[in-house]
C-alpha cells in the first residue's frame, strides 16, 4: 500500500511539472514577437534561450525595479507575478524544452 501510494505521489508530481512547463510555454507565446520563437532571437534584441535561470530571473528583477535599462521591458514585467516570471524562466532556461 505505502509502495502504491509513493507511485501515486511520483506521478503526481511528474503531472504538475509537466503543467508547470507547459504553463511557462502558454506564457512564452507573448515573447516570441520580439524575442523569437522559443526565446531565439534572430535580431538585435537579446535572446531568451541562452541564459542562464539566474541571469534570466535578474534581468527580469532589473526590469522591474527598475535597474535596468529599457524601452518596454520595465513595463511589460510589470504584468507577471512572481510565479510566472519563474515559470518563464523554467521555460527558456530548460535544455531538452525542444
Amino acid at each position: 500500500m505505502l509502495g502504491v501510494m509513493l507511485i501515486l505521489c511520483v506521478l503526481g508530481a511528474r503531472s504538475a511539472v509537466a503543467a508547470d512547463l507547459s504553463r511557462g510555454e502558454a506564457l512564452a507565446d507573448a515573447c516570441t514577437s520580439c524575442h523569437g520563437v522559443k526565446g531565439h532571437s534572430r535580431g538585435y534584441i537579446p535572446s531568451l534561450d541562452s541564459l542562464s535561470r539566474a541571469d534570466f530571473l535578474q534581468a527580469m528583477e532589473g526590469f522591474r525595479a527598475p535597474r535596468s535599462p529599457a524601452t518596454i521591458m520595465n513595463r511589460i514585467v510589470r504584468t507577471y507575478t512572481s510565479a510566472e516570471v519563474e515559470l518563464l524562466a523554467d521555460y527558456f532556461t530548460l535544455d531538452d524544452k525542444r
